[in-house]
């Protein structure tokens, strides 16, 4: 917790407001400061540090900016729930694992799990047969009980049939049970990324406000001889997910 002890050095040519923004950010950082905590106001960090509102307020608004802390009127300034970081865009890697590696604990609910008529989009991503059907398999994924993203996946029915016998798919990874054959494990995935507004459905699902931001995923998972086998569309709640990339200079 900021308290009078902590020092704001006034010799060092740093800023001050970024001194001061530093060490809120350290206190949250090491759970000082618990999500939804409320800070001392900024008359009371002025009076603490011997600092103007002005550079308080600096400070305060570059943590609000960059989503560390959120402000409500007449009422204060409050510690922000942080996203949960994945880095599955750099890596073939299960939302179990992902969410169990942050020091989460995961968990699905299977919506829904069907064999149905494909539409267009999967036709043309899963480069179909006439008259072949898709297994449609609707999920919703939690981290600590909390809902993050719904994932609506499609695969050819006429190579992943063996889906649908006896697998438990709350429990058991997908991309685990395909890799039982040679011709459906995924080996590679592309993956295109938009911002859209939350739908009715995602708002009801992901207990969240429809319109808010939605980062939807439209993954496409080859086997090794680059042949579709999984066609997904991701929907991750705007608010509690961040995705790392990696960028290397070829």
């Amino acid at each position: 917790m900021l308290n009078k002890n902590m020092v704001i050095d006034k010799s060092v040519p740093i800023p001050l407001y970024y001194q001061l923004k530093t060490l809120i950010l350290e206190e949250i950082q090491s759970g000082h400061y618990k999500a939804n905590d409320m800070l001392p106001t900024e008359k009371e960090i002025s009076a603490m540090f011997d600092l103007s509102r002005t550079t308080v307020r600096q400070a305060i608004l570059e943590l609000v900016h960059e989503g560390w802390l959120y402000r409500i009127k007449s009422k204060g300034t409050f510690v922000a729930e942080q996203k949960l970081k994945q880095d599955f865009l750099n890596k073939l890697e299960s939302f179990n694992d992902q969410i169990t590696r942050i020091g989460k604990v995961p968990s699905t609910e299977v919506l829904e799990l069907t064999v149905t008529e494909p539409d267009p989009r999967h036709i043309a991503s899963l480069q179909l047969e006439k008259g072949e059907k898709v297994i449609r398999l609707f999920r919703k994924r939690c981290a600590d009980g909390e809902p993050i993203v719904t994932i609506k996946t499609f695969l050819p029915y006429s190579k992943c049939a063996f889906l649908l016998d006896g697998h438990d798919l709350v429990t058991e990874r997908l991309y685990e049970i395909l890799s039982a054959s040679a011709d459906t494990a995924i080996v590679r995935v592309d993956r295109i990324i938009e911002a859209v507004e939350a739908t009715e459905e995602d708002a009801r699902l992901l207990d969240y406000k429809k319109g808010k931001p939605i980062q939807h995923f439209k993954s496409t998972g080859y086997n090794a001889a680059g042949e579709p086998i999984e066609f997904s569309i991701a929907h991750y709640r705007g608010d509690r997910s961040s995705f790392e990339v990696s960028v290397y200079n070829s």
